[in-house]
């Protein structure tokens, strides 16, 4: 396993959802000790700084550090755990699968289950089931025994049970959390990159926290580093599997650029010089548009004055759910490009950006 698919395996494998990811920062923490100034903003978003020759303009490349999971509302009188979803799951992806509840006294497994389909009702089989009327199963004889020998308390995060795999074509990568570790891996690999390039600025990789319940850590971590160019890391949503037509991403074609979501109109400028840069060092592109959701980009290009931002996706199949999957290809094009990125904008061209 090489170095990238050994990061790529230790970013996505580590618990992470919401509010609690602070498992995640320590493996960034990790990476980044020795190459970057690491700090946090006061909710927990790590800032890796890195000084180039100059000062210069102040770049922000920022992938958030959650993934969607859950959290135990309510423990019942017969030892089910009822929950909360923290980010937007789709009830369908849910039922039968494996989870972790993070105890004070270490991990619990459970499975998300509901009423069996043997006894369901005619009407009840052609509906999907509700949120409410599922419950996770750890085998606890009754309340007491879940909360007092597990230690399984209101509030414990809950996460998806699920393991890194490089596939049969090796080039396909299966894990959970792509969305956004992913994002992660990539400044940890571009500012690793940097280590005794030329580059006329200070980057800035971020870990946020709480992207997907709200952009949150983008707000106050864009606040701290007060960002001259803003670039949100992320995974696109894969067009290539039946049903998914709608969007036009494909697996190993390229990373692609947001064109439009529900939290940014990207600016112009920066688009395009991030297209002109693609093709002059020859990395494919493709582009796509996201009428729902938004990205951490939606934050930081409302920061102060306002911030030129751009998101950089790597296409992603069956994203919020257990596993999700990318291609080799499309990450490392992405950590090229990115890498290309920084050591072009200097005060000139950060200006010419900028300029009317």
């Amino acid at each position: 396993m090489d170095q990238t698919l050994k990061l790529l395996k230790e970013i996505t494998d580590v618990p992470g959802v919401p509010g609690f990811e602070h498992e995640v920062r320590k493996v960034i923490r990790s990476y980044m000790d020795g190459h970057a100034e690491i700090t946090t903003d006061r909710i927990g978003s790590i800032i890796c700084k890195k000084v180039g020759s100059a000062e210069g303009p102040r770049i922000m490349i920022a992938g958030h550090m959650d993934e969607i999971g859950f959290m135990v509302s309510k423990v019942t009188k017969e030892g089910f755990v009822k929950f909360q979803t923290l980010g937007g799951w789709w009830s369908q992806v849910m039922l039968g699968q494996k989870v972790i509840i993070k105890t004070k006294k270490g991990d619990i497994t459970g499975i998300l289950g509901s009423k069996p389909p043997h006894i369901l009702s005619l009407e009840e089989r052609n509906k999907v089931v509700s949120l409410d009327d599922m419950f996770i199963d750890v085998c606890a004889a009754d309340e007491t025994e879940a909360k007092e020998v597990f230690g399984i308390r209101p509030g414990d995060p809950i996460v998806p049970d699920a393991t890194f795999t490089v596939m049969k074509n090796e080039k396909f990568l299966m894990a959970k959390a792509w969305d956004d570790r992913l994002g992660c891996a990539l400044f940890i690999e571009v500012i690793k990159a940097l280590q005794g390039v030329e580059h006329a600025n200070t980057v800035f990789g971020v870990g946020t926290v709480q992207e997907e319940v709200g952009l949150r850590g983008a707000t106050t971590s864009a606040f701290v580093v007060n960002p001259d160019i803003g670039f949100a890391l992320e995974v696109g949503i894969a067009g290539d599997t039946p049903g998914a037509e709608k969007m036009t991403e494909k697996l190993g074609k390229g990373p692609a650029l947001l064109m439009y979501d529900a939290s940014m109109v990207p600016h112009v400028k920066l688009r395009d010089f991030v297209i002109g840069v693609a093709a002059e060092i020859g990395i494919p592109l493709q582009f796509d548009v996201m009428p729902g959701g938004g990205t951490d980009a939606g934050r930081i290009h409302v920061t102060g004055r306002g911030v030129p931002s751009l998101v950089i996706a790597v296409p992603t199949r069956y994203i919020h759910s257990h596993y999700g999957i990318i291609h080799r290809d499309d990450y490392d094009n992405a950590v090229k490009l990115v890498i290309e990125l920084v050591k072009r904008l200097d005060s000139a061209q950060v200006a010419e950006l900028n300029a009317d």
